[in-house]
């Protein structure tokens, strides 16, 4: 899960996950496993002990799992980053390109000037594109491997700290969020 090869940094202008993931791996604030890890049942309860189990917040880390089953054994050959964006102050200044303290004054200004939308027509992300029956024969959002938070619990995956950019249509306004 290195940088990619064929969207560098220099050529887009900016990072990506890609990079973000290698800026953790070097400062040492990502823990890669690579054994099977079972999404429903051990993932969120592995990496929720870091907030639970008395690790002081400058000590926990992202966790990177490449090996994911489920319950039903099904296989993904898509990764899982947990905490990775706001695992710590350290992660998420990271991922901000600023210092800790700088953070906020980031956020303000990115919230009071937003960057105008480019629209893409044929983005990487749109290669592949699935609807009406395709979706109930393994290409719906069961193929992505959606961790369960509290296994015991929740009645299905859920996505978590899921980023949402949306713009009224009527009136223009943008609202960011993390729901």
């Amino acid at each position: 899960m290195g940088s990619s090869p064929v969207s560098s940094t220099a050529a887009r202008g900016y990072p990506d996950l890609h990079d973000h993931i290698d800026a953790l791996r070097r400062t040492g604030l990502l823990i890669e496993i690579d054994r099977e890890i079972n999404k429903d049942t051990e993932m969120h309860p592995l990496v929720r002990w870091q907030f639970r189990g008395g690790i002081a917040p400058e000590d926990r880390r992202a966790f990177l799992f490449t090996n994911i089953v489920d319950s039903k054994r099904r296989k993904f050959d898509i990764p899982v980053l947990v905490c990775g964006l706001a695992g710590n102050n350290q992660i998420y200044s990271l991922g901000m390109g600023c210092r800790v303290e700088e953070v906020r004054d980031r956020w303000m200004k990115a919230m009071s000037s937003p960057l105008k939308p480019r629209v893409i027509a044929d983005a990487p992300c749109q290669e592949m594109v699935y609807q009406g029956d395709a979706l109930s024969h393994g290409h719906g959002l069961d193929a992505l491997p959606v961790p369960i938070s509290s296994p015991g619990w929740d009645n299905a995956p859920y996505t978590t700290s899921s980023h949402f950019i949306t713009v009224d249509p009527q009136t223009g306004v943008q609202n960011m969020g993390n729901y």
